[in-house]
């Protein structure tokens, strides 16, 4: 096996386009920087609601092999090359918004028994043995139940990788500081009568918002900007972008946060109180200048 570099990043969502939205700057930044970034998606979106008309036909299994298609267009746009589906590709589906039906398919992720699908998740960590783990926070950012069982997984995969031997240094949430998305929405509103939205999207729309001291890190991907609109309008079916807004099958206006924002779930912090500005700090690397 090809040797991995120093730095090792992993990151565990939901459906294709999750990576994109939350993380494609971070994600950009490290990639160009060489470290190995892997994601994995849990499904493969297939109960998303498709924006485009000429591709409302696609739904179930179809809409899962067309999306994957767009996640691969996604990474090429950030630079990442290890993208993984959790346990193979549709091994588990789509569950739906909370309190639908499809919530209780069996083949779905909030169905899946935990463990299983963190052994899963443990193969990954112990092949690539990350240093960072980045995930969703306990309520999935904004109660969808993907995104609630991935945020799970993600948290006893790493006691299992640890039990194992091979523990992941620091997991950090998805999170926006309260602060930073007024300021945004406050740009939108002055720009939104020349975009192609309907309205503007509110705070609450936005999934992880918290008080500014709840962020221990920042990331600043101003540079991979554009890299981040390329990954986030290659998933196509699900996002319309328009740098540095977008919007989803709502039509409801929402800032590209370029900067991006994070919560130290567990492990140290490599600043004490200060923000950290790189999701590495603190951690002895191995093989590093």
């Amino acid at each position: 096996m090809t040797e991995l570099p120093a730095r090792r990043l992993l990151l565990v969502h939901a459906h294709p386009d999750d990576e994109s939205i939350n993380n494609g700057a971070t994600m950009a930044r490290y990639a160009a920087e060489g470290a190995h970034v892997t994601l994995v998606t849990c499904t493969l979106g297939e109960r998303g609601e498709v924006i485009p008309p000429g591709l409302a036909h696609l739904t179930g299994a179809a809409l899962g092999e067309h999306r994957l298609g767009e996640l691969t267009a996604a990474m090429r746009a950030l630079g990442v090359e290890d993208f993984r589906q959790l346990g193979g590709p549709g091994r588990y589906r789509d569950s739906g918004m909370m309190g639908l039906p499809d919530n209780d398919d069996p083949g779905c992720l909030w169905q899946a028994d935990l463990d299983e699908a963190a052994a899963q998740l443990v193969e990954v960590i112990r092949e690539v043995c990350p240093q960072v783990l980045v995930t969703y926070d306990p309520n999935g950012g904004y109660g969808h139940p993907d995104h609630i069982q991935a945020h799970r997984i993600a948290m006893r995969a790493a006691e299992l990788a640890a039990e194992a031997g091979c523990p992941v240094a620091k997991v950090y949430w998805n999170r926006v500081p309260r602060t930073a998305a007024e300021e945004a929405f406050d740009r939108l509103r002055e720009a939104l009568p020349g975009l192609p939205f309907t309205r503007s999207a509110t705070l609450d729309d936005v999934p992880g918002v918290v008080p500014d001291e709840r962020i221990t890190a920042e990331i600043d991907g101003t540079a991979y900007a554009a890299a981040k609109t390329a990954a986030m309008a290659a998933h196509a079916t699900q996002i319309e972008a328009v740098e540095p807004y977008f919007a989803l099958s709502n039509e409801l206006a929402q800032p590209i946060f370029a900067t991006e924002y994070y919560e130290l779930a567990s492990g140290e912090p490599g600043r004490g109180g200060e923000r950290e500005r790189d999701l590495f700090a603190g951690i002895p690397l191995e093989g590093a200048a």
